[in-house]
């Protein structure tokens, strides 16, 4: 087996399991706030809210931070530290004895991530262009479909065997994630450069600024897109459902199915963008995930706005591996974990955003807003994208200047 890809399933792996690490806790976070003697609800909807999004702002700040580390010392001692860290801190989780302790913890846990930017490092410069579609696009179901489907994991663990064991079992699962890190990634790292890049370095030395810009909102807005249900699903299903004992199962697998279909077709796709083009893939993805939003907003069923869940899962598998594909080819290699920690923050502030967002619209407006607006906004995308990427790349393709 060739080694980036024995690389890329153990960094999938790993990547995976950060995922659901990052984001398990959201349905888990309110009951477990009250275990800790918070009772007033309104205290508990807003720690709720601190404690979860804490995480991902602080990692939007370290992940540029982490990624020009990886280019300065390797991206094996970045998955060592990060896999390592989580298994600690999350782990610690379990045994906070109040609030603001696991506030801290959960802020820490933002400090010391970074597995993700150098997974997508270490994969992207060990891979010929030839299968740089397949092993990105093959990488990054790992995070997403960990990321959606962490709410179901962690609150199916919740109920059989109680909040405080999501962390020990989350932890347990990244200890893991860095013993197979630590005994089969292997990396023959040789720095090109002796000197790297500060920050105020980095953007004069990126040759394609414009599409580089593109390329980060676009992904910010992918990451505002999937999130933007994640506070309204539960309220919504509940709609849909009035009846039923089960809204929070059917809200976690309704959130849930768009990361089951991500798994299925970001490989796919990733090897479609090899063949007629990353641009061409994520303009196609944008427009068809604008259009799906739209009917989520009318459906009278629950089953209804699942298979539109999974619909839209299909279509943005297509974006993650192809934003990845062009950062590659356009970055240089010694730049490469700053560019690509850069697009992990802008996907991280996405998050954020997107559940930010979608609680406002749904207090303003009304839940079946969320849909209706997040689709205005990837539809606004992919105007943004047929001029700056479509049609500048369809006229004069860029070569790679990584290799």
């Amino acid at each position: 087996m060739p080694l980036w890809k024995r690389n890329l399933w153990v960094c999938w792996f790993g990547m995976f399991v950060t995922g659901v690490g990052m984001s398990q806790i959201a349905p888990v976070m309110p009951i477990f706030i009250k275990q800790l003697g918070v009772n007033d609800p309104a205290s508990v909807a807003q720690l709720s809210g601190i404690a979860f999004g804490i995480t991902f702002i602080v990692s939007a700040i370290f992940s540029p931070i982490w990624g020009r580390l990886a280019d300065k010392y390797g991206r094996k001692p970045m998955l060592s530290r990060a896999s390592l860290g989580m298994a600690v801190v999350i782990g610690l989780m379990g045994f906070a004895p109040n609030v603001y302790t696991l506030i801290g913890l959960r802020l820490l846990q933002g400090v010391i991530t970074g597995y993700s930017t150098a997974c997508t490092t270490l994969i992207a410069t060990q891979t010929d262009q030839e299968h740089a579609g397949y092993a990105l696009g093959t990488l990054s179901t790992a995070n997403i479909a960990g990321s959606l489907l962490g709410p179901t994991i962690g609150g199916f663990i919740e109920v059989n065997l109680g909040a405080q064991n999501v962390f020990f079992i989350t932890g347990g699962l990244m200890l893991i994630a860095f013993l197979t890190t630590a005994l089969f990634v292997k990396e023959a790292f040789v720095r090109e450069d002796q000197h790297v890049p500060g920050i105020r370095d980095v953007w004069g030395m990126v040759p394609e600024k414009g599409l580089t810009i593109t390329l980060f909102v676009t992904f910010f807005v992918l990451s505002v897109a999937l999130y933007s249900v994640e506070p309204i699903i539960t309220v919504y299903v509940a709609e849909l459902a009035p009846n039923t004992r089960h809204v929070a199962l059917l809200a976690g697998i309704t959130f849930s199915a768009s990361g089951l279909a991500n798994i299925l077709a970001a490989t796919r796709l990733g090897k479609l963008s090899d063949k007629i083009g990353a641009h061409k893939v994520i303009l196609v993805s944008l427009l068809a995930a604008g259009i799906l939003f739209i009917p989520q907003a009318f459906v009278h069923q629950v089953w209804q706005l699942m298979g539109l869940r999974f619909l839209l899962g299909l279509t943005a598998a297509g974006l993650n591996p192809s934003v990845n594909i062009l950062v590659k080819k356009i970055t240089p290699s010694e730049l490469t974990g700053r560019v690509f920690g850069y697009t992990m923050s802008a996907g991280y502030l996405g998050v954020f955003a997107g559940s930010v967002l979608g609680g406002q619209i749904a207090g303003w407006f009304g839940t079946r807003y969320v849909f209706v607006i997040t689709s205005a906004l990837l539809l606004l995308n992919a105007v943004w994208v047929y001029y700056n990427v479509y049609r500048k790349l369809s006229a004069a393709p860029i070569l790679p200047t990584t290799q």
